[in-house]
């Protein structure tokens, strides 16, 4: 190829999609921002008129549009969703308590890109062209918009519910002091490794608090246990010896006898009382304290 036909070539050259998206960029951001007012107000309408967002009131429902719609205009502009990102995941952390859904705030962003592509076709109505254009360098900077809000709304609500669920199992492994140097740690429903893990630090830590000498585990409400859980039973019952507390366990089931012994788990470290009563008085003897019948009914007094 010659020298001369290969400037030719260079000149016909259509120019690099940045190149053109840019400029059209600029125009459409300068349109958004000159119809702020009238487009928000439309947005908002057809918030409400598709019932979106219905724990909020009008009010609440304007002010948020306006910030997001800024941030909107703004990421358009930049061509950065950094500070959109950090409004959604306050946003989504303020809405999230109130009940809001993922389907809701996904629908609101749908609703600002349609309000938004029906104003441009009606600007460039005459000119299908350019409109083309503008929609060309338009849409896929709003299709990353949109999946930010939306991957922001549901890490934040992923959030919600592991702190939710840790509260939940923190509540469902109490421990509790029954008296001097004595706490029980009643277990209720599934017992997997992250529980076990976490009802360790709990009781390691109210061991230390309370400066407790026995402890009563008591799993009458688990009705199953696998070979990692028993281990780390075994090994809670020992971590328990070297902080100096005693462990008792209570409440062992038939089936989940069988499934330690099946399993082939270490027992010799482990102390069993049938149930919690006999589990509590079992540890009132360690501790130094004698039960006393009187007239049937038991009273326990110190030695």
């Amino acid at each position: 190829m010659s020298e001369s036909q290969s400037s030719l070539t260079e000149e016909q050259a259509p120019p690099q999609a940045t190149e053109i998206s840019a400029p059209l960029l600029r125009e459409l951001v300068a349109y958004l921002r000159q119809n702020r007012t009238e487009l928000r107000e439309e947005w908002a309408r057809r918030i409400t008129d598709a019932h979106l967002l219905r724990v909020m009131t009008p009010d609440e429902i304007f002010s948020e549009v306006t910030a997001v719609y800024d941030n909107y205009v703004d990421a358009l502009e930049t061509g950065s969703v950094e500070t959109l990102q950090s409004y959604a995941r306050d946003l989504s952390e303020r809405i999230i308590p109130r009940g809001v859904e993922t389907h809701e705030v996904l629908g609101i962003v749908l609703l600002l890109r349609d309000v938004l592509a029906r104003s441009l076709f009606d600007k460039y109505q005459e000119s299908p062209e350019r409109l083309g254009q503008i929609l060309d360098a338009y849409e896929p900077a709003a299709n990353r918009i949109a999946v930010t809000v939306g991957v922001s709304f549901v890490e934040e609500r992923e959030r919600v519910i592991r702190e939710q669920q840790a509260a939940i199992r923190e509540l469902s492994t109490p421990v509790l002091q029954v008296r001097d140097r004595l706490v029980i740690l009643p277990i209720i429903a599934v017992l997997d490794t992250q529980r076990a893990w976490q009802l360790t630090e709990q009781l390691l830590g109210a061991i230390q608090t309370n400066r407790a000498k026995v402890v009563v585990i008591d799993i009458t409400g688990v009705a199953s246990i696998d070979l990692t859980v028993a281990n780390h039973l075994v090994q809670t019952v020992e971590a328990s010896r070297l902080m100096g507390a005693s462990a008792i366990i209570t409440g062992l089931s038939s089936e989940i006898a069988q499934t330690l012994v099946d399993l082939g788990v270490d027992l010799s470290m482990m102390k069993t009382v049938g149930d919690l009563q006999g589990g509590l008085e079992e540890a009132e003897r360690l501790l130094g304290y004698k039960v006393i019948d009187t007239s049937g009914s038991r009273d326990s007094a110190e030695s």
